[in-house]
Parts: C-alpha cells; structure tokens; sequence
C-alpha cells in the first residue's frame, strides 16, 4: 500500500525532469501513477490533468509578461479544444465508463500518445533543425510580430485543437510537445519562444477544462493531487536552478526512451477490467445445491 511519501517522491521526480528538461509532466505522471501504484487509469487521468493544468500555470504567468504569448493562436486552438474536449468527456462518461473496454481505451490511447511524445522528444534537435530551414533568420523577433498573420491558417489551427482536445482528455498527454510540433509546422516564421508562450498558456487552459469535466465524474483524487503537487512544485524550481549544470540533452534522450517504451507496453499490454461474472456464477452453484439439499 502506497502512501503520501511516496505520492510526494513520484513528484519530486516528475517535477525534477520537468524543470531540467521542460518536457514529462502529463507524459511522465500518468503512466507513474498507473504502473508502478497501480491507480485506476481514469482517476490517473483525471489527476493529471488537474496537475498539469495548476503546474503549468506559474510557467504562464512567466510567458505573459514577457509577452511571449500569441493570443490568436491561443483562442482559436481553444475554439477547437474546447468543445473537443467537453464532447469527448461526455462520451466517454455516457457510453463507455460502464463498458468493460473503457480501460482498455484510456490505456491504449495513453500508449500511443507516449509513444509519439517518447519520439518526438528523442528527435526533437533534428525536427527543429529541419523546420528551422524554413524560418527567416535575418528578421528582428519585433518584425516577426509585425508581419505574424493568421489569416487563412484559422481553420488548421481550430482543426489541431479539436485533435488536441480529444486525444488530451482521453490521455492527459499531448498538450506540449505536439502542440509545439503542430505550430512550428503551421507558423515557421515565428521566433520559438513565442511558440512555447503560446501552446504552454494553451496546455494550461485545455488540461484545466479536462480535468474540471474528469472531476465532475469524479475521476480526480485530490489527496493525491495535493501530494503530488507538494513534491513537484520545489522539485521544477531546483530542476530548473540546476539544469545548466546537468547533461539536458542524455537526460532527455533517456526520458524520450522511457516514455516510448511505456507507451509500446500500454500498446501491447492495456489494462483491462476484470471480470466480475465468474464469482457471480460460483455464488449462484452454491446457492443452488444448498437449495437442492
């Protein structure tokens, strides 16, 4: 039986490599919490969401006043994420929450989410470096910001953000690192700081109104929220003190591995309710031959 040390110690790591690295919130926390303390995956899911959402919200603050935020971009991904999200989440508490695959949907998603994150975050140098070719290096970061135009991208943008949504409430992983991807591709020209702005102020308001739907089914465990939280919050800011001192691209690359190959074992391996019918039947035999005698 786990406790709150524990709870807080698996916070400690997740903010650690959160703060060293900026990349393994949602994508770390939710497999910890569902392989190695065995919580059920909607009330992990459900958990970090609301994690991710308060623990990206001082990150945020940070972005806005340094005017790192895009506000565009942010609104019209949330014009799909939103009600992605709020759609996704009713479906999932009117029509599978008493399937017997409902887990092993949660968890197969989640795989397959861990699995693009682990990739995206082991090749994330050379995807840059090739997306960085189409970026005009000679303008100043102010005439970026004055020729940014996101005329005629709206609907690619609001189209991310219904993906965004879906896979985010079914998953709590993805918010980041493929909200990066998605707008690098769709906005070249813009300075990288100002795409990190913006999907982080993004994350934290997508991972907010899916997690506030997973509470509404109860699916959020606020004891071990407020754990988790305990360790994390110090942890990201010693990670981020330190992180010039460490080896951030090992560090990451062993992140990404660990991440793809969690994401494979969910793939292959999802979890599965047990059945109930079989003590069911054996109650009934028993029933029945103390009738007979």
């Amino acid at each position: 039986m786990f406790g709150p040390i524990e709870f807080i110690l698996a916070g400690v790591l997740v903010g650690f490599c959160v703060g060293i690295t900026g990349v393994g919130g949602g994508s770390l926390m939710t497999p910890i919490l569902i392989s190695l303390f065995r919580i059920e995956p909607h009330i992990a899911i459900g958990t970090d969401l609301l994690y991710a959402a308060i623990s990206k919200f001082c990150g945020s603050l940070v972005h806005a006043k340094k005017l790192n935020i895009v506000w565009p971009i942010v609104l019209w991904l949330a014009l799909g994420s939103v009600p992605a999200s709020f759609i996704t989440h009713w479906i999932l508490d009117n029509y599978l929450s008493q399937s017997t695959h409902y887990k092993m949907v949660l968890t197969t998603v989640l795989g397959f989410m861990l699995t693009l994150t682990g990739i995206s975050i082991i090749f994330r140098s050379q995807i840059e470096r090739f997306f960085a070719t189409f970026r005009k290096s000679e303008l100043s970061e102010q005439q970026e910001q004055v020729e940014f135009n996101i005329q005629g991208k709206q609907t690619y943008v609001v189209i991310m953000g219904i993906v965004l949504g879906v896979f985010v409430t079914l998953s709590s992983v993805g918010a980041g690192a493929f909200g990066i991807m998605a707008l690098i591709l769709m906005f070249p020209n813009l300075p990288m700081i100002r795409i990190i702005g913006s999907d982080v102020v993004h994350a934290v308001l997508l991972t907010s109104v899916a997690g506030f739907a997973h509470m509404t089914s109860g699916n959020v465990d606020f004891h071990l929220l407020g754990w988790l939280l305990l360790g994390s919050i110090p942890a990201i800011i010693v990670g981020t003190l330190i992180s010039s001192h460490l080896p951030e691209k090992l560090i990451r690359k062993i992140l990404g591995i660990t991440l793809f190959a969690l994401g494979i074992n969910f793939i292959l391996h999802p979890v599965k309710v047990k059945p109930v019918e079989k003590p069911q039947t054996v109650m009934t035999v028993q029933i029945n031959q103390q009738q007979t005698v």
